[in-house]
């Protein structure tokens, strides 16, 4: 969450070049008096010092070889819903990432929990790099500070392998409310105190955060209306059961541009590319306001360096592509930058937006429930 401001191998059958020895007759027992002296039979002693022989030869024998990373297929966990903005953001990926690799990247949906469903089953996959998480915000920033409990700890339980891309928030309003921009709903709001409906992705979501922060920061009060997901808030938004939306830019810009919900302001530090003429959140009053989610790639803890490094090389020259980039940005995503699609500087990022996320959760008098 963005807020700123305010198969194995058999064993080798190894053989010494021994032969068992002989039964009967051809052995002579050792005469009673030797056995007392603790000296072995000639035949004991010649086995033993050809046994101590082999063994250095035995110690450069070539151990089982383990089978070249990956050689099956691999599982992504996704989260959230299936066509959501951190799914459309782990199939771009996926799709070129596999072939690189050379096998496929399974997408997988568990939902649940804002997340934290999804988390869990790949904090405790086995680190063998086959299940990796497509994370973003809700389970990886949101959850830490606003729920009282999580199964598992984001520093300590994941890997990050690198960032895709960056998901700014935007308020959309439905066509039924009379206003023209950020600056004229702040005071619908003001003169409708507690009677303006306003839709997120869900309780504890990057949306809901960044509302509250709004409210805060201009004293206002407004009823929140947490739904499973940002497309299962769109019915309710085009038909005006709920007044506005603060929902990420993807899951805002189709009906944008269908003219169906328009986008009044945008949670950037600049005016945004694909939304001329839309105000920034700053440009309407609320100074150094950004927001919103992001999508990166982690693996379990302790996966081997060998198979991390696979899958960070085969991410990196995935992301380096002119044509992912170009996808990246088309759904209304921020690429994330060099240094974010490391796995240093996706880490950097992590503890970062931990960071801010606590001290906005504190400054809109949100806990941990």
């Amino acid at each position: 969450m963005l807020v700123h401001a305010l198969p194995r191998g058999k064993p080798a059958c190894i053989s010494t070049g021994l032969s068992p020895p002989r039964s009967g007759r051809h052995h002579r027992r050792a005469p009673a008096g030797d056995a007392g002296q603790g000296e072995p039979p000639m035949t004991s002693r010649r086995l033993l010092m050809q046994a101590s022989l082999a063994a250095p030869a035995l110690a450069l024998l070539p151990r089982p070889a383990r089978a070249a990373y990956p050689d099956r297929p691999i599982r992504v966990i996704v989260p959230f819903a299936a066509g959501g903005n951190t799914d459309i953001l782990g199939r771009i990926l996926t799709q070129r990432m596999s072939e690189r690799l050379g096998q496929a990247m399974v997408v997988e949906n568990r939902t649940g929990a804002g997340g934290s469903v999804g988390a869990e089953l790949v904090a405790r996959a086995a680190p063998d790099g086959y299940t990796l998480l497509f994370g973003a915000g809700g389970p990886l920033t949101a959850n830490p500070v606003l729920m009282a409990r999580i199964p598992y700890d984001v520093e300590r339980d994941f890997m990050p392998v690198g960032m895709v891309g960056i998901l700014p928030m935007v308020c959309q309003v439905s066509t039924k409310v009379p206003v023209r921009d950020m600056t004229e709903f702040v005071a619908l709001m003001r003169a409708r105190p507690g009677e303006i409906t306003v839709a997120t992705p869900g309780q504890g979501s990057a949306g809901h955060l960044a509302l509250e922060l709004i409210l805060a920061a201009a004293q206002l009060r407004a009823q929140h209306v947490p739904y499973r997901g940002g497309s299962a808030m769109i019915p309710d938004l085009i038909s005006g059961t709920v007044d506005a939306a603060f929902v990420e830019l993807p899951s805002a810009l189709p009906l944008h541009r269908d003219r169906q919900a328009p986008i009044i302001a945008i949670a950037t530090p600049e005016p945004f590319p694909l939304l001329r003429g839309v105000q920034t959140f700053d440009q309407a009053g609320f100074p150094g306001f950004t927001a919103g989610s992001y999508g990166g790639l982690l693996a379990p803890a302790n996966t081997p360096a060998e198979i991390f490094g696979a899958l960070q090389s085969a991410f990196a020259a995935t992301m380096a592509e002119p044509a992912v980039i170009s996808r990246v940005s088309e759904v209304g995503a921020i690429p994330g930058s060099a240094a974010q699609r490391t796995p240093a500087g996706f880490a950097s990022f992590l503890r970062e937006e931990l960071a801010k996320a606590r001290r906005a959760a504190q400054l809109a008098g949100l806990r941990p429930s």
